[in-house]
């Protein structure tokens, strides 16, 4: 009874798809195995024909909807590429076999592939062919033909072959047997002739040598020796120092140490602090009761605030409180008071006997560096300088001295002396783009100083004249003065006539070329007493009485 393939399913089988025609056509050309063969493979040879059938292998699992299914296309034949005929004599089977090896004596009974080795080279045969007549295979150094590399060993020399290892030297051959050493033949002293020269030279070359030498080193001293005399003048300089102690004060002091020794003394910092804010200055004592001299605006801030503190720095470190006595925001002057005792005073000069290129001395504590001394000269008299700044109320003009004396910040209050130790001005600006001294120092003269200082001190205030006008500068090539800008009322500029637009030119004698120097000009006429203001009023030169008065 056949056997029933175990492939097939049981159960009904499933219906092939629709359009399937094709693949059930091709199915049905194709040859249905023999359930009863045996399974195996078939393998192809060249020559055609098909080979023994090989053991049979297991096949693969059969996917169920496959056999259900139509059947699948064969895979493609393998391509073959052409083989030449030098090819197939080299690598192809034998005559006479079929399969895919052969017995030995078939496999020695092949035909000759006609393979054949070409002659090398001449040159290269040359270059790197065996010697005529040899029959080795590789050729040896011929410097190792006689001598064994097994059993010769490389000397283990470490500054030959820094790989080498490190070995211990041989010990020192002992004589054999014990026979005594042979004394050594004692050899003649050697000579001073074989030691430097070998005994090659003869004894008169010697002495030629020697005599040739001592010959130049006795003409090298005697050139050496008259160089020297001759150019020691020349080269060399003979200095001697001389120190003789002596007392304090033998030695010769200039005018600038005395007076710096003799104001220095009278000369203050000024600090003032109200809350977290501090100003430092300058000041100088001008009486024994305790009066110093200052400017308005380092103590501005303390004069506007009931709880301000300030306090005197002394020469010898003391320090000391002081009270505002009196101030002039005009001026910027100001004087203050202490109870400190032992004071030293400066006493003020005259500036209208200062002349310009005099020298002067400025001290103060710019920066806060007290005792601080500068010098320079008084480089022009009578500028006006209009003085105003933050913080402070001042609101003036002065007729200030002006001196290339160094003069910071912190300088302002300190005196400006001459060489007799005279108060001559009281420093109170400069003019620096940097804020810094660049040689442009201003001062109040002590001649307007001492006479506001005297009205602080006895009234605590002070009145300045007046004309009630204001003015602006004016120049141009017909003149150059003060128009006048406005007059007021009831005043007595408008008593005496000077109408708007008026250029004042001279005040009692003294060119006035800008509003800053009318204003100088107009506060230091006296009060009560007319004076004579020259004008231009519509290009006529007219003469104008004026008498100043106190404005409130």
């Amino acid at each position: 009874m056949p056997r029933s393939d175990p492939r097939a399913e049981p159960g009904p089988r499933r219906a092939a798809p629709r359009g399937s025609r094709r693949s059930t056509r091709l199915a049905a050309e194709r040859p249905r195995p023999d359930p009863h063969e045996r399974p195996g493979r078939r393998a192809r040879v060249p020559g055609g024909g098909a080979e023994p059938a090989e053991e049979a292998t297991p096949e693969a699992p059969v996917n169920r909807a496959d056999t259900a299914g139509p059947p699948r296309l064969e895979p493609r034949p393998i391509h073959r590429p052409t083989i030449d005929d030098a090819t197939s004599r080299a690598f192809g089977r034998p005559s006479g076999v079929d399969g895919p090896s052969a017995t030995e004596s078939r496999h020695e009974a092949r035909s000759d592939p006609g393979i054949t080795v070409r002659e090398p080279d001449p040159i290269l045969a040359e270059a790197f062919g065996r010697p005529d007549g040899s029959t080795d295979v590789l050729q040896r150094d011929p410097r190792d033909q006689q001598r064994s590399p097994r059993t010769e060993t490389p000397p283990a020399d470490p500054w030959r072959d820094p790989a080498a290892p490190v070995t211990l030297g041989n010990p020192v051959d002992e004589p054999a047997g014990n026979s005594p050493a042979t004394p050594a033949t004692a050899l003649p002293p050697l000579t001073t002739r074989e030691v430097l020269l070998g005994g090659r030279v003869s004894w008169r070359a010697l002495a030629t040598l020697g005599l040739v030498a001592v010959l130049i080193g006795v003409a090298g001293g005697l050139i050496g020796r008259v160089t020297a005399e001759v150019y020691e003048s020349r080269t060399s300089t003979k200095v001697s120092v001389a120190q003789v102690a002596g007392e304090e004060g033998d030695a010769p002091r200039g005018e600038v140490v005395e007076v710096a020794r003799a104001v220095t003394p009278a000369v203050v910092s000024i600090r003032v602090r109200v809350g977290n804010q501090a100003t430092t200055g300058s000041g100088v004592i001008i009486d024994e009761a305790g009066y110093i001299v200052t400017n308005n605006h380092v103590i501005s801030i303390g004069a506007r605030n009931a709880d301000a503190e300030i306090e005197l720095l002394f020469f010898d470190g003391s320090r000391a409180s002081a009270t505002i006595v009196g101030r002039d925001t005009r001026t910027d002057l100001a004087v203050l008071r202490t109870d400190a005792d032992n004071l030293t005073v400066a006493e003020f000069g005259s500036s209208s006997e200062v002349q310009v290129g005099e020298e002067v001395i400025a001290i103060g504590a710019p920066l806060g560096l007290d005792r601080t001394v500068t010098t320079g000269i008084v480089s022009a008299l009578n500028r006006a300088v209009p003085l105003s700044g933050p913080g402070s109320d001042t609101d003036g003009v002065i007729d200030a001295i002006q001196t290339d004396a160094s003069i910071n910040p912190g300088n302002s209050g300190g005196p400006l002396v001459d060489l007799a130790g005279r108060i001559i001005g009281i420093n109170t600006a400069i003019q620096s783009s940097t804020g810094g001294s660049i040689g442009l120092g201003f001062a109040i003269p002590s001649d307007t100083a001492a006479r506001i200082v005297q009205e602080l001190i006895r009234s605590g205030r002070v009145d300045h004249p007046g004309i009630g006008v204001t003015a602006r500068t004016v120049v141009n090539e017909a003149v150059a003065g003060a128009q006048i800008a406005n007059v007021a009322a009831g005043s007595p500029a408008e008593e005496a006539g000077l109408r708007e637009g008026d250029v004042v030119t001279r005040v009692a004698g003294r060119e006035v070329f800008s509003s800053d120097e009318l204003t100088v000009a107009i506060g230091e006429l006296p009060v009560g007493e007319s004076v004579t203001l020259e004008v231009r009023r519509q290009g006529r030169p007219l003469e104008i009485q004026v008498t100043p008065r106190i404005l409130s």
